[in-house]
């Protein structure tokens, strides 16, 4: 049975989504898995959206261990971290804290959902940290935004949704497992003609994320976002593949560039489409 450590500061709606898919799929005996402890860099009062995934956890009965990055900085005067400035020294820190407060549980795999802190050197050696990204192998790396522009600037054929070990450096680490998408197809050309004779920044600055392509192309996304984590979950506890000491194997213990799971992401799609329209 696979044990997992769950993180997440659960700004957004996505994570209790997240943390109830597998929740979900674990009570069903789907996956062969437990839920051993969930970390949150916010405490109780910190933020409603975290606030009421704090009460799942709790209804899920799942151990609950609470520690406010704010309070850390503010408490000791530091200054917030901009997007892109290495990490300072006194994160590690912070991380050194974390892991104290999780040494009473043990797991085989910490799942990064919806965690909005770059953790440093210090944890990513401590534990094996999964961590989704929305690109493929290869594909464009930084936040789901800018990930976006980047294949609608390049014209891209094809986008997908990763899960790959967490390394300090961000969105670089070895893939684990991964699904791809076309982004071609009826429900895209049309837009794509759209964009014919039209510059990304031109889009930004008039249409924003409104515009149709980038609306179509995460839609698609986040449609893969919840089964890619219950899938890459039960293909660790399954066996189908692993890590050992940093690096992604198959059952065989092979290295691999991370375990192609579309047909199985496809397959779940189908399902859920076919369930709705009953």
């Amino acid at each position: 049975m696979l044990r997992i450590g769950w993180f997440s500061t659960a700004r957004g709606q996505t994570s209790p989504k997240l943390l109830g898919a597998v929740y979900g799929a674990i009570q069903r005996g789907y996956l062969p898995a437990r839920i051993e402890v969930v970390f949150c860099n916010r405490e109780p009062g910190e933020d409603p959206n975290t606030d009421r995934f704090l009460e799942l956890v709790g209804s899920y009965g799942v151990p609950l261990v609470c520690y406010s990055y704010t309070r850390f900085r503010r408490e000791r005067g530091l200054p917030p971290v901009r997007q892109g400035d290495p990490l300072p020294p006194w994160r590690r820190d912070y991380d050194r804290e974390v892991m104290r407060l999780l040494s009473p549980y043990s797991f085989d795999v910490g799942m990064l959902a919806g965690y909005m802190l770059i953790v440093s050197d210090v944890m990513c050696q401590a534990y094996p940290l999964l961590n989704l990204h929305p690109s493929p192998p290869g594909g464009p790396v930084g936040v789901w935004q800018e990930v976006i522009w980047q294949l609608i600037a390049v014209k891209a054929e094809r986008s997908g949704v990763m899960i790959h070990l967490a390394t300090p450096e961000v969105d670089r680490g070895p893939p684990v497992a991964y699904c791809v998408y076309s982004l071609r197809g009826p429900s895209f050309d049309p837009l794509w003609r759209q964009m014919e004779g039209k510059t990304v920044p031109a889009i930004r600055a008039s249409e924003g994320e409104a515009n149709p392509l980038f609306q179509e192309i995460r839609r698609h996304g986040v449609a893969r976002e919840l089964p890619l984590v219950v899938e890459t979950l039960r293909a660790l506890a399954l066996g189908r593949v692993a890590i050992r000491e940093g690096q992604v194997v198959d059952e065989s213990g092979s290295p691999i560039h991370g375990l192609d799971l579309t047909e199985e992401i496809e397959r779940v799609l189908k399902s859920e489409a076919q369930e709705g329209g009953v």
